[in-house]
């Protein structure tokens, strides 16, 4: 179907499914026509490859993803959509649509059965309450995929692409930039959306790297420590990490000066570089 970004065909076909927004799930539809096209053409839905899509909303990027990809496995959480994707996606005949949480989903599994001989790529319009947590679940996995490619907040699009050693860094841009090389795409105004959100977004992706970077031997005590280095981000380092880590800050002070860095140091100034030097010296000390 492809006038699903019309509003008056929308409404009328939520209505006759009776089917009401859920501010809990945080549902905002994608109806531009002009974005899902470019989402689907930036996120290597085309020949060759089979896409995992995350949240469907009504299936207008659905709709362009299938048209490319040869095979679409789409993820929706929200079991009212059944009947409504039943109808707006019945032409096409490369589509799975499995009504689950995808963080409960074992991906690597669906991979294998679903996407045999195929190049695999990820693409999502995501809910802005959980947009880390379900990168980093796609991320940590290891998954066999291409990219990750997104929809998510501005401003979250820029804490997730900002360069190390800025203070748009957080622990999300740390790990991202452990597994990918991260790239926003173009802005999507607010209006793209229904019903629309009260802030703009950005498509993201993220070019899934070969290799992760050289030097860690903890990655679980080296995210943690991450994880810790940003918790109080207005303290220098070495506090945020004695304070996140529950650990003696002496220590810490001389992992840090172990690692060439300087006591009064703060988390966004770190490069990846740093940040391994400074949990592998912090990780024989506690």
């Amino acid at each position: 179907m492809d006038n699903l970004s019309n509003i008056g065909v929308i409404r009328d076909i939520l209505d006759r499914h009776g089917f009401r927004f859920s501010k809990s799930l945080g549902q905002n539809f994608l109806i531009n026509p002009s974005v899902c096209p470019r989402i689907a053409e930036m996120g290597n839905a085309k020949a060759g490859f089979g896409v995992i899509e995350i949240g469907t909303g009504i299936g207008v990027l659905t709709n362009e993803l299938a048209k490319r990809a040869d095979k679409v496995c789409a993820i929706e959480i929200d079991s009212r959509l059944m009947p409504v994707l039943a109808e707006t996606l019945a032409e096409h005949k490369n589509i799975k649509i499995i009504n689950d949480d995808v963080l409960k989903v074992d991906i690597k599994k669906l991979i294998d059965e679903e996407f045999q001989g195929l190049e695999v790529a990820v693409c999502a319009n995501l809910p802005y309450y959980i947009t880390s947590p379900i990168i980093m679940y796609l991320l940590e996995q290891r998954l066999p995929v291409r990219s990750v490619t997104v929809l998510v907040q501005k401003e979250a699009a820029l804490r997730l692409c900002a360069e190390l050693g800025t203070r748009d860094a957080g622990a999300v841009t740390v790990a991202v930039r452990y597994f990918s090389e991260p790239k926003i795409l173009f802005n999507v105004s607010r209006g793209s959306f229904m019903p629309a959100p009260n802030v703009d977004s950005a498509a993201v992706r993220f070019d899934i790297k070969d290799t992760t970077p050289e030097g860690v031997s903890d990655e679980g005590f080296f995210f943690r420590t991450v994880r810790a280095t940003f918790s109080q981000r207005r303290k220098t380092l070495v506090n945020s990490v004695s304070s996140g880590l529950g650990a003696d800050k002496a220590l810490v002070a001389e992992a840090a000066k172990k690692a060439s860095l300087p006591e009064n140091i703060r988390p966004e100034q770190l490069t990846m570089e740093q940040f391994i030097s400074f949990s592998e010296c912090l990780r024989t000390m506690v």
